[in-house]
């Protein structure tokens, strides 16, 4: 017997309005005081929206705070560090601010002098705004949501899994959240809530949704 959602679901795109700050960094410790300082939606553009602007693969630092530390400063150690910060570990943009800050507090107490930016580019914060732009008619069953998510924008995967979660406050992810109330189906939608999408890239994430509601097709009776 096929599920029938009463709410369908409607895939939702994203494009990203940027907005330059007054804020930037040639050194380390300039750098912990912008980020002290910036509005939390520039953290987020910093950290989470760094995966929306590297597709379709990521990069070796997870946010652009190691990218620039590692490539213009050229500080190895506090890049590594910084890079490990998996930003959707967070309840909260302040409680990411304050591991980063944290972090490069701290390796600055363990050096005799500040490093600086020499031969790269200054650190330029910003934030942005996220337009959303529907993407086609609703799914209401999960054979449907599969073939819609099979071929969606990947930037409707950012929006579902990452944006909804970390920014707009619905933190199981739109996903999950559809398919647990509306089809009934708690166990398909724990999985897909389980999903890491620190590090990774937005076609690997779209992967490993497939892959479980694939695998729960399968389990449904005809």
């Amino acid at each position: 017997m096929t599920l029938t959602a009463a709410q369908p679901f409607v895939f939702t795109g994203c494009v990203e309005l940027r907005q330059a700050l007054d804020h930037r960094a040639t050194d380390e410790r300039e750098l912990l005081e912008r980020l002290e300082e910036v509005p939390a939606g520039s953290v987020f553009y910093h950290t989470h929206g760094y995966f929306l602007r590297h597709r379709p693969i990521t990069t070796a630092y997870g946010n652009d705070f190691a990218s620039w530390v590692a490539t213009q400063v050229r500080d190895q150690v506090l890049a590594e560090r910084l890079a490990v910060v998996n930003p959707f570990e967070f309840a909260s943009l302040e409680h990411v601010r304050e591991e980063l800050a944290s972090i490069i507090h701290d390796h600055l107490l363990r050096l005799p002098a500040v490093p600086r930016v020499e031969f790269g580019a200054p650190f330029y914060f910003q934030q942005s705004h996220i337009v959303e732009v529907s993407l086609g008619a609703g799914a209401t069953t999960l054979a449907e949501f599969r073939a819609g998510l099979a071929t969606v924008d990947a930037s409707a995967i950012y929006f579902h899994m990452v944006e909804a979660r970390a920014r707009l406050g619905r933190r199981a992810g739109d996903f999950a959240e559809w398919i647990r109330t509306s089809l009934g189906m708690p166990e398909l939608a724990d999985g897909i809530e389980l999903i890491d999408t620190y590090m990774t890239s937005l076609e690997r994430v779209r992967a490993r949704v497939l892959a479980l509601v694939d695998g729960a097709l399968e389990a449904s009776p005809r």
